[in-house]
């Protein structure tokens, strides 16, 4: 069987630890091209990871005869229009989180995928977590009864200064936003896979220790159709790492503390167990797994483009709902 070549675009931290390993590590599948703005870190990743070729042009990638799927993991800002042009150009397409630096921006690549028959998916890995389909199936069977409350939180340090790379998560313009677009991004993702999108959002953002451009503080009230609420916060600031995801029901309680651990905690009345649902080791491999299979069976990758993009929508009504000081009925 003919192996799918892939093109990474971007060589950092994430293609390093994750998407490289997972790719050479799927056995229909073949790294082909590494492409960075700094050809340096694409030929260094190149070599370590046993890749043919290297290049500094995106171009490079999008017009070969040789590339069956691209990789994006650059930047936010270029998530949008890279992955549009990669569709365009008959490839399909795996894109970092968020889809893109807006709704707006998101939304012109759901249309460009709906136009096109490659396939496509944005890179929210945490839906592939055993515990992700363990609680999805107790709100199926209704263990919970009536839910009542959401919780989450992600608490972090998080220093960047003006000399490192990643300085652009700090600029509004490349980066949509600060804490909320980084992981607030995937804990929503999770939240609108479980429950769909919240009817109305109010968010405070706040910059109480870094003046970057964007914020390092978040606290945020949800409300869905049904009256349950979502309560959630997004902190840069604190050495106290916290990262936890509950679900409050009149009959079952369920906690992922850690959110990345693997292990859930269930609650039902006066009984707690713990059970043990651990993640690949490698969180990035089920997400390139499902995606070449859905090129090979010719079916729809687990996320779509237009479930990806309900992410932006949310995040947009957060930092409306800041700026404006009301609540943003969605």
């Amino acid at each position: 069987m003919k192996k799918i070549n892939w093109a990474l675009i971007g060589a950092g931290t994430i293609a390093n630890k994750r998407v490289c390993p997972a790719i050479v590590s799927e056995q229909r599948s073949k790294l082909q091209l590494i492409v960075d703005k700094d050809i340096s870190k694409a030929q260094a990743l190149s070599v370590m990871y046993g890749c043919e070729k290297y290049s500094s042009r995106f171009e490079d990638a999008i017009q070969s005869n040789d590339i069956d799927a691209i990789y994006i993991a650059t930047p936010v800002f270029l998530h949008s229009s890279q992955t549009i042009a990669a569709i365009n150009a008959g490839k399909h397409v795996i894109c970092e989180k968020p889809l893109g630096i807006d709704f707006q921006s998101a939304d012109r690549v759901v249309k460009a995928a709906e136009a096109s028959s490659v396939k496509s998916t944005t890179a929210y890995f945490r839906r592939f977590y055993p515990k992700y389909s363990y609680v999805k199936n107790m709100l199926e069977n209704q263990k919970f009864g009536k839910v009542l409350l959401i919780r989450m939180c992600y608490h972090t340090w998080t220093q960047i200064n003006p000399d490192s790379p990643i300085f652009w998560r700090t600029e509004k313009k490349l980066s949509g936003g600060g804490i909320i677009a980084d992981m607030g991004s995937h804990m929503f993702d999770v939240l609108i896979g479980l429950f769909g999108v919240p009817s109305s959002v109010f968010a405070k953002m706040r910059n109480l220790v870094f003046d970057y451009d964007v914020e390092d503080s978040s606290a945020v009230m949800m409300e869905y159709k049904n009256g349950f609420l979502v309560t959630a916060s997004f902190n840069w600031n604190s050495k106290t790492y916290a990262h936890e995801f509950e679900v409050l029901g009149t009959e079952a309680k369920t906690r992922w503390i850690p959110y990345d651990g693997d292990k859930i905690t269930v609650i039902t009345g006066s009984q707690t167990e713990e059970i043990d649902l651990p993640n690949h080791k490698n969180v990035h491999y089920p997400l390139i797994e499902d995606f070449v299979s859905s090129i090979i069976e010719n079916r729809s990758p687990l996320i779509s483009m237009e479930e990806a993009a309900k992410t932006n929508l949310l995040i947009d009504a957060c930092y409306q709902s800041s700026a404006q000081c009301k609540e943003i009925n969605l």
